[in-house]
């Protein structure tokens, strides 16, 4: 026979076990907030500070004529805008940009990849042969600029190298010639940032997986064949990274230019960058200066969401598929 009182206490327990389930819970929203304020929250008030409220701020300014000294009292509307995109000095420096946004691709990538494939082997020195290809990237750009400078003066080092050589009629007036410069300056620029490709190539190496290439090289595959078929597909998501981290530094190279050139001779190495310091800070004109920086904006915030959607979504739904399979 059932005990009233001991189906009171349980009905009675049962209720307080729902009531109080819920606080577990809470408890756990609430923990997970926190995590994410002290995880997220600084690096939010950083971009906050430093990029998105700089670009609000760039984006107003870019509406006045403004030398940074002055009430905002000049409008003009898009007149900088305007002006910028008929000012040939702009469009060549955009030129420039997508100059070397285009060997980049044509010349650094293939040619990283090939170094990354052969330090991946096995050969003598390698580990040396690392650090020397990498060094190049460690340095600061002002102290590369500096040093090229003065390696490509006229009758410098590196005319005396070519000369040594019997290469004395290649001779060129390296950073002075209209016709020759961006080729210097792309040619150090490649110096300088190849080795970080190598080894982000090498790092994707690292992660292919052994088993399938020797399998097919016991199946009959030449070398060039397993390259062909197996490394380069499988490195994939690595060059993609690459062409974005590429692209976005291309459209954005400073450094190098500005200490080497100054963009000159006569606009002849003029970049984006170098065009914004130039008329912005050089000319003392921030409203103009401003608007040219927000034309690099877009530019690079185009380019990203398009690659982003079409090139770099097929990795992030892949990694997105792994993790629910696993």
């Amino acid at each position: 026979m059932t005990n009233p009182a001991a189906v009171t206490v349980t009905a009675a327990g049962s209720q307080r076990s729902q009531r109080s389930a819920p606080a577990p819970r809470r408890q756990m929203k609430i923990r997970k907030t926190a995590e994410l304020v002290v995880l997220v929250g600084p690096s939010l008030v950083l971009f906050v500070a430093f990029v998105f409220f700089p670009l609000i701020a760039a984006s107003y300014y870019s509406f006045f004529k403004w030398n940074g000294f002055t009430p905002l009292d000049h409008f003009v509307g898009f007149g900088n805008y305007i002006k910028i995109l008929s000012d040939p000095v702009f469009l060549r420096g955009l030129t420039n940009n997508f100059f070397v946004v285009t060997f980049s691709l044509v010349v650094q990538l293939p040619l990283s990849i090939g170094i990354a494939l052969l330090l991946n082997g096995r050969i003598i020195g390698r580990t040396f042969l690392r650090l020397l290809v990498f060094t190049p990237y460690v340095l600061s750009e002002a102290i590369a600029a500096v040093v090229w400078s003065l390696y490509l003066l006229p009758g410098g080092a590196f005319d005396d190298m070519l000369k040594a050589v019997g290469l004395g009629d290649f001779i060129q007036l390296w950073l002075a010639d209209g016709n020759v410069v961006m080729w210097t300056i792309f040619w150090v620029a490649t110096w300088k940032y190849i080795g970080f490709g190598i080894v982000l190539f090498l790092a994707g190496l690292q992660g292919t997986p052994e088993d399938i290439r020797e399998a097919a090289l016991i199946d009959g595959a030449n070398p060039w064949q397993v390259t062909r078929f197996i490394t380069l597909p499988l490195l994939a998501p690595t060059i993609r990274i690459w062409i974005f981290l590429s692209v976005i530094g291309s459209l954005q190279l400073f450094d190098l230019v500005w200490i080497m050139t100054k963009g000159g001779p006569a606009g002849a190495s003029m970049t984006m960058a170098t065009y914004l310091i130039d008329r912005g800070f050089g000319r003392i004109a921030f409203g103009y200066g401003s608007a040219v920086a927000v034309v690099l904006f877009i530019i690079c915030f185009t380019f990203a969401l398009l690659y982003q959607r079409y090139a770099l979504s097929r990795d992030i739904e892949g990694a997105q598929t792994n993790a629910v399979g696993a």
